[in-house]
């Protein structure tokens, strides 16, 4: 067993944070979410030096790395800035489903914008009617020649209005028993006429991340539309979840770590009853367990990235990494609110917006409840 990150690695940390030291700006984060602006100079920036679709072939403008070193990149930029970070991180959200299903001329003409910053991506399962249950959609897609007419609509679609293409869950065999094996992914460019968005109005954290519902009215596109194998989707969107939980998990890791490195600073310098916060023993506990905990979700989160590269994908494990990274996330975020006090409540000193932005963490991709049902699957099997 190795425990270490090799130079490489190592080398890809440093860059980033070299890139977020350079680039992030607190003064610009606060202008940005009370905007609810997206950070778009930032991310075309990280996409010129290629800290987007690192995990992408070179031919599509990737670093041709593995799901280990992407998340190295996401926990660094929300250890920087837990906003403008996930912003980034999810930039390129679901673009995966083309990388590992797509035809090559999907891969060719998508990927390398993507990882170049030119263009967004986005992901469109969750239903106002079914939320994290996919099992069946109300979105159809309908063969009709040489074309799929998709009509439906779909909810807390991140990046949707900006991004420039929708990969689709739609009930495309609406006779199908179960439901879940007659869906089917289709790209859907977000200029066909009959696709709208409406944002879904202000959220608690996550601010300039774009929300919104989005609307398919007969909407066509050619039938080499198709992301994948026809009556697959289901099956495709598991195997990505897969992929993007563990990345939610680091985003999780580098927000708990954000509010952790802020917290510990300010214990250092701060001096109440004669002496430095720090050296009050139960401000030391704290410390001890917050450490404790983000030390715990980073092995299960690396542990995860590392099994899916060595091709062992344990969907358990990565439930467990989502889940627990994402609970400590939270904790830790509001502990480092507590070792601040009052100021921790003001928006100058940060970790009220890592706390706000830490609580999604637990919802998209699945909400907790949904991993624990993953995990005791996997512990229980079938139960007769």
């Amino acid at each position: 067993m190795d425990f270490e990150l090799n130079k490489t690695q190592e080398q890809i940390q440093k860059a980033v944070r070299d890139f977020c030291k350079g680039e992030f700006d607190k003064d610009l984060a606060l202008e940005l979410e009370e905007k609810h602006e997206f950070p778009k100079k930032i991310w075309q920036k990280a996409g010129e030096i290629g800290l987007i679709g690192v995990h992408y072939p070179e031919k599509y403008s990737g670093q041709d790395m593995g799901c280990l070193e992407c998340i190295l990149v996401v926990e660094e930029l929300c250890r920087a800035d837990s906003t403008i970070g996930s912003s980034i991180a999810l930039a390129s959200f679901a673009a995966e489903l083309i990388l590992h299903n797509g035809t090559d001329e999907q891969k060719e003409k998508y990927l390398p914008q993507v990882a170049e910053a030119r263009m967004l991506s986005a992901g469109a399962f969750t239903e106002p009617d079914h939320g994290s249950d996919i099992t069946f959609m109300n979105t159809t897609a309908m063969k009709e020649g040489d074309e799929w007419i998709i009509n439906g609509g779909k909810t807390f679609i991140t990046n949707a209005g900006l991004a420039g293409f929708y990969s689709v869950l739609c009930q495309s065999d609406p006779n199908a028993k179960p439901g879940y094996r007659g869906q089917s992914l289709i790209l859907v460019e977000a200029d066909r006429p009959g696709v709208s968005t409406q944002d879904v109005g202000s959220k608690m954290g996550i601010r300039m991340m774009a929300t919104a519902e989005v609307i398919f009215k007969d909407v066509r596109v050619p039938v080499s539309n198709l992301i994948g194998e026809e009556n697959k989707g289901f099956y495709h969107v598991l195997h990505f979840f897969d992929e993007s939980r563990i990345q939610i998990a680091a985003q999780a890791l580098g927000t708990a770590q954000g509010a952790y490195d802020r917290a510990l600073a300010y214990v250092k310098q701060r001096e109440q009853f004669g002496k430095k916060i720090a050296q009050f023993q139960v401000t030391q506990h704290k410390l001890a367990d917050m450490a404790t905990k983000i030390e715990l979700a980073r092995l299960l989160t690396y542990k995860a990235a590392w099994n899916y590269d060595q091709g062992r994908i344990d969907p358990k494990l990565t439930s467990m990494a989502k889940m627990y990274a994402a609970r400590t996330a939270v904790e830790v975020c509001d502990e480092a609110i507590q070792l601040l006090g009052g100021y921790g409540y003001m928006t100058e000193y940060e970790v009220e917006r890592f706390y706000r932005d830490a609580k999604i963490t637990e919802i998209y991709e699945g909400t907790k409840e949904i991993q624990k049902n993953t995990i005791a699957g996997a512990i229980l099997g079938k139960i007769k």
